[in-house]
């Protein structure tokens, strides 16, 4: 069974036509509070219980889960542990919550906060700056954290799998 991507705008016409759907919001609750999709629901992607939220939503052909995410990626295995066990009754959001939201959807905004994506660029900056100016100021060895940060950078972007991300995403200023 494949994943089912789908536009933004094609699932909100079906939820008008009066299809029964439930949109199930992946990302940490920092970035759910931020915004989300109106009438989403908030299962992080690192405590997902697939076959939990199916009896507790109902999913079925007739009632879908609609996965989201900030871009896509975390929805994406989601609905990969879905069909690992068994639940074939799912489709992604294409573009996840920033499409939605750049298609005009409805959404709820909450309190500001610095998404997932821009806390890794910060750190990961952070760190390569750290990397030269210990490499120019007391040891050489110090510029081998910057090529450290790069060759992660470049990983995470070849694989679209961010370490830094998964562990910033468990930090307690993105638990609220």
């Amino acid at each position: 069974m494949e994943i089912v991507l789908i536009r933004p705008e094609q699932v909100e016409a079906r939820r008008l036509a009066g299809e029964r759907m439930h949109f199930v919001d992946v990302r940490s609750p920092g970035e759910f509070q931020q915004v989300h999709v109106t009438g989403a629901l908030l299962y992080p992607l690192d405590g997902l219980q697939p076959k939990k939220i199916e009896i507790e939503l109902g999913i079925s052909a007739q009632s879908p889960a609609v996965f989201l995410c900030a871009g896509g990626t975390r929805a994406r295995r989601a609905a990969e542990k879905f069909l690992a066990e068994g639940i074939p009754h799912c489709v992604v959001v294409e573009g996840g919550t920033k499409a939605w939201e750049a298609a005009g959807l409805s959404v709820v905004r909450g309190k500001g906060m610095i998404s997932i994506e821009r806390q890794v660029r910060i750190g990961a900056g952070s760190i390569a700056l750290l990397g030269v100016v210990l490499g120019s100021w007391f040891d050489p060895l110090w510029f081998f954290l910057s090529g450290f940060v790069g060759a992660g950078l470049i990983f995470a972007g070849v694989t679209d799998w961010c370490g830094m991300g998964m562990l910033l995403a468990k930090m307690p200023w993105n638990q609220r």
